[in-house]
């Protein structure tokens, strides 16, 4: 059985915005601004699945726009040099960095799995046993991006009969 969730939503936040400034805009002239709109549609998502200690999937999605300016970012290119394999590789990467954070914050024994990255809508890939627990939903120049932790149902269960 996996523990709550102990990543807040704040500290979720905290997190990306870290990364943000890290890896995407360490100029700080182009943040990812909140907009709490969490039907916003993306077009690609990369996820990590933590289990152990707790039991559940880390998600980052966005748009195809926002996912090429990311990968130019990430590894210092224009948008239009990046080739699909780096979407992949940089989608992955930072579900992976913010996998990686939320795991450190979980009680001993959590796993991350290797990330995986789907280029097609989100809707696409479902988590049925699985409920959507925290996340931060914005706008990067105009782009939808989002980041949410979802927990495993069978654990969400077991806490409320508890």
């Amino acid at each position: 059985m996996s523990v709550d969730v102990v990543v807040s939503e704040a500290e979720l936040a905290e997190m990306v915005e870290q990364v943000w400034m890290s890896y995407l805009d360490p100029e700080g002239v182009d943040p990812l601004i909140a907009t709490g709109d969490a039907t916003q549609v993306c077009e690609v998502h990369s996820s990590v699945s933590i289990t152990g200690s707790w039991s559940g999937h880390v998600v980052y999605a966005t748009s195809m726009t926002a996912a090429r300016r990311s990968a130019a970012a990430f590894l210092a290119m224009e948008p239009d040099e990046v080739s699909e394999e780096d979407l992949t590789d940089v989608l992955g990467e930072l579900a992976n960095i913010v996998g990686g954070n939320v795991k450190a914050m979980l009680p001993p024994g959590a796993l991350l799995s290797l990330p995986q990255v789907v280029l097609a809508p989100e809707s696409t890939t479902k988590y049925p046993a699985a409920e959507r627990v925290t996340g931060l939903y914005g706008l990067w120049s105009g782009e939808p991006v989002s980041i949410s932790m979802w927990q495993s149902r069978a654990d969400v269960k077991k806490e409320e009969g508890e």
